[in-house]
């Protein structure tokens, strides 16, 4: 019987039977698991308000003979009120845990990732932070987590340091004229993806919708999922205020 005590993220629940749901975490130690937490859809249960979806919370659990833990023991680690206040901040936390869920590392332990996603979750917590480009500035922190940072200070084909017009997210990264594919971008998308990536993020999350925001936000989207090879719903519906434009062809 294996039985651990880790820190965890909720990334989504779905019912199961009458009274239960299966709850996918994100724990810091043991990857990505699945508990089936019994009852906790009856107004009795001790369970229910510390298993929502982007509840960051401390678990007990033990395995069963099939695929699932149960849970012994939840508590809350950080009760992020004030995400849970706004609407925009709970979709944004929506997104960025459809991504991570979307992650194929079930029982593979990636510290990485959880603490990407707890200081998501904790930065959507703070009221000094909009909560827009979140989810854009994640994608673009997890790519390059994963090794696939997209390449923004050159043309990614020609590798010329001349000016940039296009971003293309299936050879990963900026363009510049004679090379351009995928998507136009422009000074302004440019700019701030630059300093997403380039440690000015958390200036970048203090200004309401910066210049460019819009843009940056389809564009990092259009990068995440190219990256998994596949439409993410949740993500989808914070995303795109700009929609992306073809870049012309030379």
């Amino acid at each position: 019987m294996k039985e651990f005590r880790d820190d965890a993220v909720v990334l989504r629940t779905y019912k199961s039977g009458e009274s239960d749901r299966v709850v996918v975490l994100w724990t810091q130690h043991h990857g990505k698991v699945r508990v089936l937490a019994k009852g906790i859809r009856k107004s009795s249960s001790r369970l229910g308000g510390n298993l929502e979806t982007l509840a960051y919370v401390d678990v007990d659990l033990v395995k069963t003979r099939g695929e699932f833990y149960i849970a012994r023991h939840v508590a809350h680690r950080e009760r992020l009120t004030t995400l849970r206040s706004s609407y925009a901040r709970i979709n944004a936390g929506y997104a960025v845990v459809e991504v991570v869920d979307a992650v194929p590392s079930d029982d593979v332990a990636d510290e990485g990732i959880f603490e990407l996603l707890t200081r998501v979750l904790t930065t959507l917590d703070d009221a000094s932070f909009d909560p827009m480009l979140v989810p854009a500035s994640f994608y673009f922190k997890l790519l390059a987590l994963d090794g696939s940072r997209p390449v923004v200070d050159r043309c990614v084909n020609c590798e010329r340091d001349v000016p940039l017009v296009a971003f293309d997210a299936v050879v990963g990264g900026t363009l510049c004229a004679e090379c351009r594919s995928g998507v136009s971008l422009s000074r302004d998308g440019l700019a701030l993806i630059r300093r997403i990536v380039g440690g000015d993020l958390a200036s970048v999350l203090r200004e309401a919708s910066p210049a460019g925001a819009g843009e940056v936000m389809a564009i990092a989207l259009d990068a995440i999922e190219a990256h998994f090879g596949k439409r993410l719903r949740a993500a989808r519906s914070t995303a795109p205020l700009a929609p992306l434009v073809p870049a012309p062809h030379s």
